[in-house]
């Protein structure tokens, strides 16, 4: 199953794997999974690094690269079609990095590995 990750799954599944649940471990470890990071992601943990409001185990590009290869994930590029989505969201959730995220999952059809319960209105699969 193709999976997206929310933000703080990225960041937990790499620096605090104790706070995935059960069900979020088992999908990251199995390998018959592949592994989304939405560019959106990125930009966020940029965004909260550069700001102050987030320190990582490693220098902010380091980070990601050594991320992306340990959890095998690819990344996701945002183009049109999800920016277009983007302007038909309900706002059931105000941040605009987990509205992209949303908007990625219902172009691209997958599911997305999250503890926000805040993604739940919108016509997604989630799983935590």
């Amino acid at each position: 199953m193709r999976l997206i990750l929310d933000t703080h799954v990225l960041l937990w599944a790499v620096d605090r794997a104790e706070n995935l649940g059960p069900q979020a471990l088992s999908l990251l470890r199995d390998r018959e999974n592949e592994i989304v990071v939405s560019a959106a992601s990125v930009w966020e943990l940029a965004v909260k690094v550069g700001l102050g409001k987030l320190s990582l185990s490693l220098p902010f590009r380091s980070w990601i690269h050594k991320a992306l290869a340990d959890l095998e994930a690819s990344l996701l590029p945002i183009d049109v079609a999800h920016a277009d989505q983007v302007i038909h969201l309900p706002k059931y959730h105000r941040d605009p990095f987990d509205r992209l995220i949303i908007a990625q999952a219902i172009v691209e059809q997958t599911p997305i590995l999250t503890a926000d319960r805040e993604f739940a209105p919108y016509p997604i699969r989630v799983f935590w």
